[in-house]
């Protein structure tokens, strides 16, 4: 994109220019979430969107403290292109997924009332169970994240790659809060899977959905799995780089070692990811307009079969 290409006293402009610049590795930096819950909220968002935006500030108060006692993470999400506040009586989307590998789903309903979320049973939606709530939902769904109030490069370079894709997917593609990783802009995540993606554009978004759609999962771009820690993210995309393997569902990690992670294959064959911690040279900021920082990765240093 324009902006990554441009500098200012021989430096990016832009955090995401500098990542892109410096090749900074991708795989590790999903945000960790199992359980979501997707809250559709046209108009603006503050940083803090669910205190920050039209929706009632006591609600969205209660909704986060509710979530962060179960592990929920919540986003906002709003309709691609324009979006101006309707007012307070209208339909809105929500959506529920769960993530976890072998376990996941995504439902969906409409409110008027956004309050009746407060009825949900938080407990019970992280554990994976949804009691019968909404619909389930035949399609994956994407959330771009788009949040500028967060970083300019969501905002710049999640709505330039939607205004790419209007027209296509519809009912699929979402505007979103804040995913973390603005250097890693346009940044998304695909549910129900649970696989976060940066750098994308267009054919890596058809890619997604299609893959998404029939059980697959679409490596390129991939920051890994949310539903795993960031270790075992990396260990996971390094087994399906050097096996091929693309089945969502085909993996399982079944220990954390001081020396890395393992992981099963639902057919019983296994591997250790040898994992090291190293800091990236050199320092670059983690968002636009804050300080050069160093910034720790994993990285996978050897795959070998165990079985």
């Amino acid at each position: 994109m324009q902006e990554s290409q441009e500098e200012l006293g021989g430096a990016p402009r832009t955090c995401a220019a500098w990542s892109e610049t410096l090749d900074e590795p991708m795989a590790g930096t999903a945000p960790v979430a199992t359980s979501w819950l997707c809250l559709e909220q046209p108009g603006p968002w503050g940083h803090d969107a669910l205190l920050r935006s039209h929706l009632d500030p006591e609600l969205g108060r209660c909704l986060a403290e509710r979530a962060s006692a179960h592990g929920v993470r919540i986003q906002l999400i709003r309709g691609t292109g324009r979006h101006p506040d309707p007012g307070r009586e209208f339909s809105r989307t929500v959506y529920l997924a769960h993530t976890a590998p072998g376990a996941s789903w995504l439902r969906g309903t409409e409110l008027t009332d956004p309050e009746q979320l407060l009825d949900l049973d938080f407990a019970a939606f992280a554990a994976g169970e949804h009691g019968g709530w909404g619909s389930p939902c035949t399609e994956p769904v994407l959330l771009v994240c788009t949040n500028g109030r967060r970083d300019r490069c969501c905002a710049l370079r999640g709505r330039a790659l939607l205004e790419q894709l209007a027209g296509r997917h519809d009912g699929q593609l979402w505007e979103t809060t804040h995913l973390g990783g603005h250097r890693f802009a346009p940044t998304a995540v695909v549910l129900p899977a649970g696989y976060g993606y940066g750098r994308l554009d267009p054919h890596t978004v058809d890619a997604v959905l299609a893959d998404a759609t029939v059980g697959k999962v679409t490596t390129t771009h991939c920051r890994g799995r949310c539903a795993l820690s960031h270790p075992a993210q990396v260990a996971e995309l390094a087994v399906r780089e050097a096996t091929g393997e693309r089945g969502e569902d085909a993996l399982r990690v079944r220990a954390r070692t001081p020396e890395g992670v393992a992981l099963e294959h639902r057919d019983g064959r296994s591997w250790h990811v040898d994992l090291d911690e190293v800091t990236l040279s050199p320092a670059r900021p983690n968002s636009c307009g804050k300080a050069a920082v160093e910034i720790g990765a994993w990285t996978a240093r050897r795959v070998h079969r165990l079985s």
